[in-house]
């Protein structure tokens, strides 16, 4: 820094903003130094060992190392996401607060259902941008609130964003994507766990 500061200062006077910007692009030059090149370098050492060491009889080092590298990446794809399914997320360790039983209706963004502005939430939250199905509606419980329903849903943590009509002061509302699956989801009773 001093010696940067040193050579602007005698050799070419530079305003606040033109020194910030020689800051920045010589940081740059630095990250990919010390981060990417030595990978980079040691990829194509690799591939090229590779080539050097293979009996197949191929006359590219580089065609050698791309078949290898795809390869590998397709194994170490098939290990982390089985089925093509996305790697699972570390559980987390979940402290119940509470546990009640209520009754639990579905609802979707239909105008007759909600108001005139149906993706968007009472508390602003618009879902069906979001398009999970993690959203529920109940006036007992605080906005931000984190619920899950293990009867019905199993470990899905639900989030309350919304809020139902006054006369249902005790009752939950799940969102979801398409109306016919609010119907066939009709009315239950089962037991929530508000968590933290």
């Amino acid at each position: 820094m001093k010696i940067l500061s040193k050579i602007s200062e005698e050799v070419v006077p530079l305003s606040g903003q033109q020194h910030i910007v020689l800051l920045v692009i010589v940081a740059c030059i630095f990250q990919f130094a010390l981060f990417y090149a030595p990978v980079l370098a040691n990829e194509v050492s690799r591939g090229v060992n590779l080539a050097e060491n293979s009996q197949n009889g191929s006359n590219s080092p580089i065609a050698d190392f791309i078949t290898n590298q795809l390869t590998t990446d397709q194994a170490q794809a098939s290990e982390t996401t089985p089925n093509n399914r996305l790697p699972e997320i570390p559980d987390r360790e979940i402290k119940i607060i509470r546990e009640s039983s209520h009754t639990i209706t579905a609802y979707n963004s239909e105008a007759a259902q909600t108001d005139d502005s149906p993706c968007i939430t009472a508390n602003g939250f618009n879902v069906c941008s979001h398009g999970a199905e993690d959203t529920i509606a109940a006036n007992f419980l605080p906005f931000g609130t984190q619920v899950l329903i293990p009867e019905l849903f199993g470990d899905r943590v639900f989030t309350v964003r919304d809020r139902m009509n006054k006369r249902h002061a005790n009752r939950i509302d799940i969102w979801f994507k398409d109306r016919q699956t609010a119907v066939n989801f009709g009315v239950k009773i089962a037991k929530i766990q508000v968590i933290e």
